[in-house]
This record gives C-alpha cells, structure tokens and sequence, in this order.
C-alpha cells in the first residue's frame, strides 16, 4: 500500500542561528512537535540527517532522503549562519492520520504562532503525493512537487489536504478537511 509523502517549507524571518528569543522558541516547540508527531497513529518515518545536526541543512548527511534542496524561490543563504528555513518530509500511511496529525496538539499551536517565525509568502508551504510503499521520498522529490503544485495547482502528482487525490489518482475527500485547512508548515 502507497504511503503519503509530506514536504514542508517555510522561509524563516530570521537565520536558524539568530540568539533570539523567537528562534529559540521555535527550536523548543519543533522539538517538542517533532516527539509528538512521531508518536502520532499513521507516522511512518521523517528526514533527519545522520548526525541530528542543528543549522546545517545544506551539508548535512540525509541517508536515504537524499541531498538537501529547496524550492528555486528561495534566496536566503545557506551556511550555517545564514540558512534561514524550515522543511520537513515525512511518510504517512494515509491523508487522515497525517492531517489530524498536523491540525491538533502542538502542531496545531505551533501553526498558530507561524507568522510570529515565517515570512508569509505567494508559494505553497506543503505538498503532499503518494510514494510507493518500499520509497523513501527525497528531499529533491519534495521541491519538484511543491514547484509542481505551485505551477500547476493539485493534480494527483502534487497536491494539498484540501486538493487530494486517492494512490490511484482519484479525486478524494478526507472527513475533517475544509477549505481552510491548506496552511501547514
């Protein structure tokens, strides 16, 4: 059975390795987040490099997830210092259980306090596909879908929670998603 490939991306006000305040909030809800999802019915795995490196996305070893990449619509830097971002990828064993995951608990505050950390922006922030069940997705595979979704709207290939279609590229309609529900990051 496929699984639900799941890219995030945000464009942060401010480089990951700022000393403010609003950056360090932001690491201790991501830690925060990251331990509940992980614990969420339907997770399946995410990214995260292999030495759990903090600030260095561009040179950090992903393992199966491939090199790092980011949408061509992002121009902030990429050192350390400067890297100033947010992404995810994840597996899930269907659209329900990750959108639940995503729209309750702490993900769910922390997608209220969004624009207090990421520049509001004209491009999608999440892109979902179906992978097949042996895959792991690569960070590339997730660019190519969000600039896909942002191009072309929701087809099976690139689409949102809202916009979602079943693995055989059906139009589909999950209890729970509306219309408002296209904002994730």
């Amino acid at each position: 059975m496929p699984h639900l490939a799941l890219y995030t991306f945000g464009v942060l006000k401010a480089p990951l390795a700022d000393p403010g305040r609003l950056t360090q909030e932001f690491y201790d809800s991501g830690e925060d987040v990251y331990r509940e999802i992980g614990r969420r019915p339907g997770y399946v795995a995410h990214a995260e490099p292999v030495d759990h490196s903090r600030g260095t996305l561009f040179d950090a070893g992903w393992g199966e997830w491939g090199e790092f990449a980011v949408p061509a619509w992002y121009g902030k830097g990429r050192t350390a210092e400067t890297t100033a971002l947010a992404a995810t990828l994840s597996l899930w064993t269907d659209l329900g259980t990750a959108f639940d995951a995503i729209y309750t608990g702490l993900h769910r505050a922390a997608l209220n306090r969004r624009y207090d950390w990421f520049e509001r922006t004209e491009h999608p922030v999440y892109v979902c596909w179906w992978a097949s069940d042996d895959a792991i997705p690569t960070w590339q595979d997730g660019v190519s879908r969000l600039e896909h979704l942002h191009n072309q709207g929701s087809t099976p290939h690139a689409f949102t929670f809202h916009h979602s279609f079943a693995p055989d590229g059906t139009p589909t309609r999950t209890a729970g998603i509306g219309p408002k529900s296209d904002q994730v990051c």
